[in-house]
């Protein structure tokens, strides 16, 4: 979100979020002027925060009440207002060292103590799946027509797993040009410049590929299957194992904003019963703003793609142990504290990638 905000404006954003965060109540100017040295009356917050509210940052959920932020006030908080705490993470770092390096402790006990560790230092639910060897490369892929407009997608991992998915290309060609034989010719030279570009590879490395190395007549078919089989890996690439191991729950779910017990027993039945979704999710790695893989990655409110915790935030980071790996993550209330949560998350993924285990 590209919201052009003066100095003041986001000093005043800032000690919003920070208040709101600290005393889980709609803010008001007065509580502002009497809180922190912004050095303006309260008149002048007032203004702002009007200004702030026009812009989505901020609303109210009452006519008389004070304002609280919106997922986009909390992500331009966390975007450009906040840096995770250094102290924190030191201190996260040394609690981790401290309480888990038992060299008698296998890797499900330092799993196990590490998710306590950082439900305990975050107030959320934490989440740690178990690491997963990266497997999944490519040995062979097939395109086979089955009707005209329809193709099958086979592909053989290295461990010899096969999978298979249907494929709708009629976006790709005119009803004109549907001759089962020439498409049948086409899909062969398809398959074979994708196996020659992925094979040893990852499916989702199809993103990355130079379709102009293909003749022009073949192209038409990058767009419908870059996007096609790039899906198709991310479902295929969920292991039979996706054991997540929670900490910290019963005390995240007093926070007020779980106070409704439909709410609750939507969020529990999601981490009982959904975790291949939630796995899914928290074991992403989307792309920063520089094109670069995120360290930490921080899903507010409806940014998070699962409806049960469309109301909560979702801070997770990926570890990696050798050429296995996994994610951390911690489940709360959009009003969390996010330096603190940023800063223990990165510091347990990097306890995680780096803890010996005899």
């Amino acid at each position: 979100m590209q919201v052009q905000l003066t100095n003041r404006q986001q000093h005043i954003l800032w000690a919003t979020v920070r208040h709101y965060i600290a005393t889980a109540e709609p803010v008001g100017s007065k509580a502002l002027v009497d809180e922190y040295q912004l050095g303006v009356s309260s008149a002048t917050i007032r203004n702002i925060m009007g200004v702030l509210e026009k812009a989505g940052l901020l609303y109210q959920p009452h006519t008389s009440a004070g304002r609280i932020p919106s997922d986009s006030g909390y992500r331009i908080y966390v975007d450009r207002l906040i840096k995770p705490s250094e102290t924190l993470t030191k201190q996260a770092e040394q609690l981790l060292q401290q309480s888990l390096t038992q060299k008698d402790w296998n890797l499900d006990f330092l799993i196990q103590g590490a998710a306590q560790i950082l439900a305990t230092l975050s107030g959320c639910i934490s989440l740690i799946t178990m690491p997963q060897s990266n497997t999944g490369m490519l040995r062979h892929l097939q395109l086979v027509q089955v009707e005209p407009g329809r193709v099958m997608l086979i592909v053989v991992t290295d461990s010899y797993e096969t999978h298979s998915a249907i494929i709708n290309i009629a976006p790709a060609i005119t009803a004109a040009e549907i001759d089962v034989e020439v498409i049948d010719r086409e899909l062969q030279i398809v398959s074979n410049f994708l196996n020659s570009q992925l094979r040893g590879q990852s499916l989702l490395e199809l993103t990355n590929l130079d379709w102009s190395q293909l003749d022009r007549e073949f192209q038409r078919y990058g767009d419908l299957l870059t996007k096609t089989i790039t899906e198709f890996a991310k479902r295929s690439s969920t292991p039979a194992s996706t054991q997540i191991m929670f900490g910290g729950i019963s005390q995240a779910l007093r926070q007020p904003e779980f106070s409704e017990i439909q709410q609750v027993q939507t969020i529990m039945q999601m981490l009982e019963s959904e975790q291949e979704q939630l796995w899914r999710l928290i074991c992403e790695e989307p792309d920063g703003e520089d094109g670069k893989k995120s360290k930490v990655t921080v899903r507010i409110g409806a940014e998070n793609p699962l409806e049960p915790i469309r109301s909560c935030s979702l801070i997770s980071s990926i570890y990696h142990r050798g050429s296995m790996s996994g994610s951390v993550g911690v489940l709360g209330p959009t009003r969390l504290n996010y330096e603190s949560a940023i800063a223990v998350v990165a510091a347990a993924a990097d306890y995680l990638s780096e803890a010996y285990i005899a």
